[in-house]
């Protein structure tokens, strides 16, 4: 192999030396002004919009109307293809290729890693998609996307596929079309989500977790591994299970992101008059809800009215109620 790239190599500077090579080797130096670099054997289209300082390696292909800000570097064998724009210092590692030439668009802003083969922006698995319709993927800020992930674009031209800022999505994870996930995410390997599913800020997954269309998984939640989310998860809440089911607050989570003693305690509080009352008979949950929302001191915490708020929409029209809980009592 290494025999091989060396006799390449001789090969091309051979050409670029041939007075018949002159246009190959005028943009050959061309392109590694300005502190860039385009390596001869990538295939950049003259249309393309490259910033300062971008770095092309070998293989490479960058269509007609890609736009690459300043400082982005695409590793050998990375591709960017369609209506497609790159935010400053953005790294296509090996393999990996973003956009599709489809009508639409998709947008990744700055210091976004994409990892070894993975698939962003490229058309979605719905059926109900139609051909020629628009499809839009917008990424925001520092973004770590692993190897072999893949991100969809939307499955309509009303709609977008979302991803927010400083958000790790692991090795082999899937967002599926129309997706809205927030800031501070963390994905472990092999999170599937289907189409429309919603993940608020600083949501966090372990591995193998399965997430059903329409599906919203609240803030500050956990989802434990191997887990099958068919229902939403409520803000700062832990589930799991292969049908998961809530397993109380997201305590270790919510220590780390800086809620106090107070609020924890609080929470704590509400969750048990929610979900744990001492007779289960006692009172329905909608009563249940009612009284922590009318409570003198826990209907003044900041985070026990958006857990219940988060609790309520759930329930709203076409959302998917909440995950199955535990009903507990005294003995």
């Amino acid at each position: 192999m290494c025999a091989l790239f060396e006799l390449s190599t001789k090969r091309l500077f051979t050409a670029l030396n041939n007075q018949s090579s002159l246009s190959l080797r005028r943009r050959f130096f061309c392109s590694t002004a300005s502190d860039g670099f385009i390596h001869p054997s990538a295939i950049v289209h003259p249309n393309a919009v490259l910033g300062q300082g971008v770095s092309i390696g070998p293989f490479c292909t960058v269509g007609s109307s890609v736009k690459l800000g300043n400082g982005c570097r695409l590793h050998p064998g990375s591709h960017i293809f369609g209506n497609t724009e790159v935010g400053e210092r953005c790294v296509l590692m090996t393999g990996a290729i973003v956009g599709d030439d489809l009508p639409g668009r998709t947008m990744l802003g700055c210091n976004n890693v994409i990892g070894y083969h993975a698939v962003v922006g490229v058309k979605c698995q719905d059926m109900k998609y139609k051909s020629g319709d628009e499809c839009f993927l917008d990424v925001g800020d520092n973004n770590e996307i692993r190897e072999h992930a893949s991100i969809h674009r939307s499955s309509k031209s009303s709609d977008t596929t979302v991803i927010g800022n400083n958000n790790l999505i692991m090795g082999s994870c899937h967002i599926a079309h129309d997706c809205k996930v927030g800031n501070n995410v963390i994905f472990a390997n092999n999170t599937l989500l289907a189409g429309h599913v919603v993940v608020e800020d600083y949501a966090h997954t372990a591995g193998a977790v399965v997430v059903h269309q329409f599906c919203h998984v609240g803030s500050f939640a956990f989802i434990g591994g191997g887990s099958v989310i068919a229902q939403d998860v409520p803000k700062y809440m832990m589930v799991a299970g292969e049908r998961a089911q809530l397993r109380g607050l997201n305590l270790e989570g919510l220590r780390r992101h800086g809620f106090t003693v107070a609020e924890i305690r609080s929470l704590r509080t509400a969750y048990q008059r929610i979900f744990m009352p001492a007779d289960a008979n006692s009172s329905g949950f909608e009563a249940r809800l009612a009284e922590v929302e009318l409570h003198d001191k826990l209907a003044h915490i900041p985070a026990v009215c958006s857990m219940v708020q988060s609790i309520r929409d759930s329930f709203k029209e076409k959302r998917r109620g909440l995950c199955k809980f535990r009903h507990w009592n005294s003995s």
